[in-house]
């Protein structure tokens, strides 16, 4: 899977990418990553990307063309047109279920803006998805482009060492995960719980299960309405309810 990443700060996406899980993904060659320049794709000496908006208003609003041939350039040798993601807090939020969506792509395009935004001509021209992290306004879009290219690359085959490390993590079923130990059994007073020592499989899925839907139920409530639940789990979660009733 190939990431292409049209910014003002390339080397802050390469920076940020070439380490870690995403680095050594990038080095074994199971994801690609191409952070381009913008400003190469300037028609003045001075490299400018920007100018005043229409109407009056404070800051710089990004041009239009510079970002089209830059998105030409990284397009034209591809089969079809990709998927191009524009990193707004005007977006959809972000969320696994996107993350498993995109990772299903073979090229994703990031489109970072910055200054007061970008012309809405070339928004409608090129871009397929407008996505956010949250409801916050940052300096730029880099950061967002970097969260989602980490969440997505976990979900493609061959990024993380242990496959099934994914499909364990929060949000896969729509919970929260579990608690997670290690050694010393005892830290400060606190035992690691027993059925972990027990090496009883069936009950250790169990309780896992078990603590998956309590700290959801306790920390996210809200996942719950759209988590896959089994009938056993809303048994659960009902005895949870009537505890804290009592």
């Amino acid at each position: 899977m190939n990431f292409y990443v049209m910014t003002l700060f390339p080397e802050m996406i390469e920076n940020g990418l070439h380490t870690s899980i995403t680095g050594r993904a990038i080095r074994q060659g199971a994801i690609g990553l191409k952070a381009v320049d913008i400003r190469d794709y300037s028609t003045d000496k001075y490299r400018h990307v920007d100018d005043y908006p229409y109407g009056g208003g404070a800051g710089m609003v990004m041009q239009p063309g510079p970002i089209f041939d830059c998105y030409m350039d990284l397009t034209r040798d591809m089969l079809k047109k990709p998927r191009v993601i524009y990193t707004t807090p005007q977006g959809k939020v972000f969320n696994q279920k996107i993350a498993q969506e995109l990772a299903g792509e073979e090229s994703l395009v990031f489109l970072c803006g910055h200054y007061e935004g970008v012309d809405e001509r070339i928004l409608d021209e090129i871009v397929t998805d407008h996505l956010s992290i949250g409801d916050y306004v940052l300096t730029g879009g880099e950061l967002p482009a970097m969260v989602m290219i980490d969440a997505i690359s976990r979900l493609v085959p061959g990024v993380l060492s242990n496959d099934t490390s994914a499909k364990d993590e929060s949000f896969q079923d729509g919970l929260l995960e579990y608690p997670q130990y290690t050694r010393p059994e005892e830290f400060h007073g606190r035992k690691v719980p027993g059925v972990l020592l027990s090496g009883h499989h069936a009950n250790i899925e169990k309780w896992r299960r078990e603590q998956s839907l309590e700290r959801t139920w306790r920390r996210r409530p809200d996942l719950l309405e759209h988590a896959d639940l089994t009938r056993t789990d809303r048994i659960y979660l009902e005895s949870l309810s009537k505890d804290l009733d009592l």
